[in-house]
Order: structure tokens, then sequence, then C-alpha cells
């Protein structure tokens, strides 16, 4: 099929690009390079710069390109950010995703594949988190992914689109082609690596957390496998495909999480030195424990995680930084 990719510049859109045009698909990539590299774009893909909220302009696209189905990657994603300017947040992946809904169905297209987040939780009752447990939000970040979530299941109804949303928490590793590099850099692995390389310490927030070291808990995906499931769950909104007679939602996840101090055991041992930390007080409303339930993902996309160990992940993320030291900007 022919798939739109937006955000396919971005990290994990990127290793999604890849993987579909792997599996045989016709790939363009729609990204405003604001915070992706063209350069993470494969050369059997096809680059349109330009932004998905513009809808009469995605429109085009979709049409010129004769498009068949969307893997929606892009988004404004930092927690942070969205609370100091939260109507940035709610412009691009409200009223944006949106606009992309609309160019969408006046193209003809639908299938629709939407890269959510576990962030729609916010403080989950239990663990791991099973699809049907409460949405609550505590963020501008989480608030604005499950406004479009529940865009998109409309757009179902209303016009026939067919849709899966995918919803994860961290995700982490590298493949031979696609890394991690953002900036500013908000994420617990890529940071204890720079810290390895001389940055800034790695700041450990909360070592009094009800875990069995003291720091909190989290989910982590490998990108690959991340774009694994994207790429079922296209799969999955073919026209006669029953898994999406109504919308889908996924966790993907490993029920069962890495503490942050197993990150950074395990970081030190990849990099063959110990990495500078420091202790820093519990960040407001980060819960000891957030892993999810994957059991729907395996049961109705077939989808396992495949590279599941803590040290694959952070082996590849560390081997891609040794091999691409300046980032994409020395393959610009």
């Amino acid at each position: 099929m022919r798939v739109l990719v937006t955000g396919g510049a971005g990290y994990v859109g990127a290793a999604s690009v890849d993987a579909l045009l792997e599996a045989g698909h016709d790939v363009i990539v729609l990204d405003d390079l604001s915070t992706g590299h063209a350069a993470a774009v494969p050369a059997g893909a096809t680059l349109r710069t330009g932004d998905y909220t513009n809808r009469d302009a995605t429109r085009r696209i979709l049409e010129d390109d004769r498009v068949e189905a969307i893997l929606h990657c892009g988004a404004r994603s930092l927690v942070g950010e969205s609370m100091v300017d939260p109507a940035r947040y709610w412009r691009a992946n409200v009223a944006g995703g949106i606009a992309l809904l609309e160019a969408a169905r006046g193209a003809g297209v639908t299938r629709f594949v939407f890269s959510s987040s576990a962030a729609v939780y916010g403080v989950p009752d239990r663990t791991p988190i099973m699809e049907t447990d409460p949405i609550r939000p505590i963020n501008t970040y989480g608030e604005t992914k499950a406004a479009f979530e529940r865009a998109l299941a409309a757009y179902g109804t209303s016009s026939g689109l067919r849709s899966v949303t995918l919803r994860y928490f961290n995700v982490a590793g590298a493949t031979d082609r696609v890394g991690e590099r953002h900036d500013p850099e908000t994420h617990l692995i890529p940071n204890a690596l720079l810290a390895a390389e001389g940055g800034p310490p790695l700041p450990l927030f909360g070592v009094d957390y009800p875990t069995p070291d003291g720091t909190a808990i989290r989910d982590y995906i490998h990108v690959a496998d991340l774009a694994d499931a994207h790429l079922a769950a296209l799969e999955a909104t073919a026209p006669d495909d029953p898994r999406t007679e109504s919308p889908l939602i996924c966790n993907l996840g490993s029920a069962a999480g890495f503490s942050v101090r197993e990150v950074l055991a395990v970081a030190c041992a990849i990099v063959g030195r110990e990495i500078p930390h420091e202790v820093a007080p519990r960040r407001a409303g980060d819960p000891p424990i957030l892993v999810a339930s994957a059991e729907r993902a395996h049961e109705v996309l077939g989808w396992t995680q495949r590279r599941s160990r803590l040290d694959e992940m952070i082996g590849s993320a560390w081997a891609w930084r040794q091999r691409h030291p300046d980032g994409y900007r020395a393959q610009t």
C-alpha cells in the first residue's frame, strides 16, 4: 500500500518508515523538519516538507501521491513544554490532527494508525495498565493525545475511517540507521549516555519510591519493536479486516518495566565506566510504577516485543551514538 507517515523524519517515524519499506510498501514522509532530520528519511521514501496541520496542502499530497493509509507519528511531545505553552499543544496535536483527518476524508483515505501515548492514563489505579482503564491525563500533552483519540473514533463512526491507536510509554534503542537525537533531550536513556560522554550528570528524580530500589519503574519499548507494531496495525486497517470494524486501541509494553537505577546500572556496563549522576527531588505527578499490558496487541495484532532486554535497547543506542557522534548533522 501507499502510506503517508507524518513525522517520518523523527526518531519513531523514521524507524517505522524503514519497516514499511522493508515490507514492500511505498512511503511518503510528511515532516516540517522542525524537530526531525531530512537525513533520517531513507532514499526509498519520498519526503514532502510540510505541516500536517495544513488541511488543504495535506489533502493535495494525499491525492497527488495516491495515498491509501496514514501513519500519524507527528506531534508535539514534550510534557514540560506542554504545561508552559498549552496552546501550542492544542493547536498542533488536536486542531492540527483534526485538519489531518479532514484532509484524509477529503482525499478518500480510509485507513489510519495513530501513534498515541500511555500518558493518556495519567496516574493509574493498577499495573499493568489495561486498555479499559480510566483515561485521566495529568498534563497537557496527555490531554491532547486523549482528545485526538476521541476525534479519531468519531471520524470512524461518521466517515468509515478504519483506525488503530497504539499507546506506549518510553521508546528506546536504535536501529542500524535510526537513533534518538532530540534538542532538548528529556528521556532517561539518551541522557544517561550523554552523561557518559561528558555531558551533565544524570539526575535521579526521587530515590524514595515504594519500589525495590527506591527509584521509579517505567515501561520501555525498543524503537524497532514499535515500528513492527505500526506495520501490524496498518495491515489491520484493511477494508475487509474484522479487527477494525470499530476503532482498535492497543497498549504496547512489557508489563514489567525497569527502575531508574536498573537503567543506570546497565548503561554503566554498556559504556564500561561509571556514569556521573546525582539525586534530585521527585517530580510532581510522577507515580512509582508505570507499565502497560500488551496482551491485546499480542492477541489481536499478533505483535510481540522481540527486543525486550534492557541491554539490547541501551547497547543499540550506544552503538548508534558511537557511529554518529554528531547525530544527523554529519549526514545532511
